[in-house]
C-alpha cells in the first residue's frame, strides 16, 4: 500500500512540473557581460534552481567546516 502512495506521489509531483512547463514556453533572454542567450522560461527557472542549490550546499558545507575547526581549535590543548 506504501508503495502505491508513492509511485502516486511521483506522478502528481511529475504531472505538476510537466504542466508547469508546458505553461511557460515563452522565451527569455539573459544577458552577462558579453554573453546573451534566449531560453525557455521554465528552462531558465530551472537552471537557477540548480544553480542555488550548488551555491547554497558549498556555503553550508563552508559554514559547517569552518565551524568545526574553529570548535576543534578551542578544545585542542595548548
Amino acid at each position: 500500500m506504501k508503495r502505491y502512495l508513492h509511485i502516486a506521489l511521483i506522478v502528481v509531483f511529475v504531472a505538476i512540473i510537466a504542466l508547469f512547463m508546458l505553461q511557460n514556453l515563452d522565451a527569455a533572454t539573459v544577458s552577462f557581460l558579453a554573453i546573451s542567450m534566449t531560453m525557455p522560461l521554465a528552462v531558465l527557472i530551472f537552471l537557477v534552481y540548480v544553480l542555488g542549490m550548488l551555491t547554497g550546499g558549498f556555503a553550508v558545507g563552508l559554514l559547517r567546516k569552518s565551524f568545526y575547526g574553529a570548535s576543534r581549535k578551542k578544545s585542542e590543548p595548548s
